[in-house]
């Protein structure tokens, strides 16, 4: 026969308490004794309680579910950093809706909608499509990470530090001439100051040096067809000199590197590589890459931390804004691998 769901009724019947109390019990409980609220915990468990998720949301309007917007899936960091985001449930308790948004501002708009409909009580954005401003309008929790975030709170990683820290493995490496690749980012991008942190190094230790400001694409066939001119370049600039290239990710830097293997059958000593993430592409190389590791389960701990203070403040019957958004910024840790051996 099939089993009879246990109700509050039954709950109440158990323990001699109102179904008021039971109902405090669930979406109250600090307004009821501890002893009291032992009590009722062992009659769940002696009732063999399952609770109704649905029935509890429309009851109090908590969801207890996130929305995690990134740019793809394709890049390893956020595939990496989206693992560490879900596996938070443990510890908070908060299940996620994942969009990828594919740099289609129009697309995200709808995504985000779609979130506030099923009342989402917060969002995390990876993307960098939408502005800060834009997303502060929606009046929800937000927290970014690595994007412009001027009206939200964020979490990032040092990426000025970042740059210098790469420049600086490089130099010691032994090379002659130091380079670093990545997108065209206005200023005010996080990973812009992995670009300022490369240059100022090479500027205030005499290295000579290149930036190389290319759109790589978003899919493997153009980041491959991309890859293939920078090495052509890459090729042009060494001839007896010993390069070290700054690749603006890890996915980036296994692509060269598998341009240079193809080639050589083997990474030349002329070459010398570092990533950036410490995504597990980089360890999983065909020669494991050393990289700038950004420190991916603090980030995602942070962001989740910062997200549910918001969310959490907002549950209070006289919540107080923010007087200003909360930016935590993580310190980057250097891999060493060898491609810079």
């Amino acid at each position: 026969m099939a089993k009879k769901n246990v109700t509050f009724a039954d709950i109440a019947e158990y323990t001699g308490f109102s179904k008021t109390t039971i109902s405090r019990y669930f979406n109250n409980p600090d307004s009821i004794t501890v002893e009291n609220q032992e009590k009722i915990a062992n009659a769940l468990e002696v009732l063999d309680y399952k609770e109704n998720k649905l029935a509890r949301v429309m009851a109090n309007g908590k969801t207890e579910m996130v929305g995690v917007i990134i740019p793809n899936l394709y890049m390893h960091y956020y595939s990496d950093i989206l693992d560490h985001i879900i596996s938070t449930y443990e510890e908070y308790g908060y299940k996620f809706i994942v969009f990828a948004g594919n740099e289609d501002a129009d697309v995200e708009r709808k995504y985000i909608n779609e979130l506030l409909a099923y009342k989402t009580e917060g969002l995390i954005i990876l993307s960098h499509t939408l502005s800060s401003k834009e997303l502060s309008e929606y009046n929800i929790p937000i927290v970014t990470i690595e994007r412009e975030d001027e009206y939200v709170c964020s979490v990032n990683t040092d990426n000025y530090m970042g740059g210098i820290q790469a420049a600086t493995v490089l130099a010691k490496s032994g090379c002659d001439i130091l380079i670093h690749a990545n997108a065209d980012f206005p200023e005010y991008v996080p990973a812009y100051g992995r670009i300022k942190g490369f240059r100022e190094f090479c500027e205030s230790n005499g290295f000579e040096h290149r930036i190389i400001i290319k759109d790589f694409g978003g899919s493997f066939e153009e980041n491959l067809a991309e890859m293939t001119k920078l090495f052509n370049e890459l090729e042009e600039i060494s001839n007896d000199r010993k390069v070290g290239i700054f690749m603006p990710n890890d996915t980036h830097a296994n692509i060269l590197l598998n341009i240079i293997v193809k080639k050589y059958g083997t990474l030349p000593d002329k070459y010398k590589i570092i990533g950036f993430d410490n995504s597990p592409v980089a360890r999983e190389a065909v020669i494991p890459i050393t990289t700038v590791g950004q420190q991916v389960d603090k980030i995602a701990e942070e962001a989740m931390e910062i997200l549910l203070m918001q969310i959490n403040e907002r549950k209070k019957r006289r919540p107080k804004p923010l007087a200003s958004p909360i930016h935590k910024v993580l310190t980057p840790i250097i891999v060493r691998r060898e491609t810079t051996k």
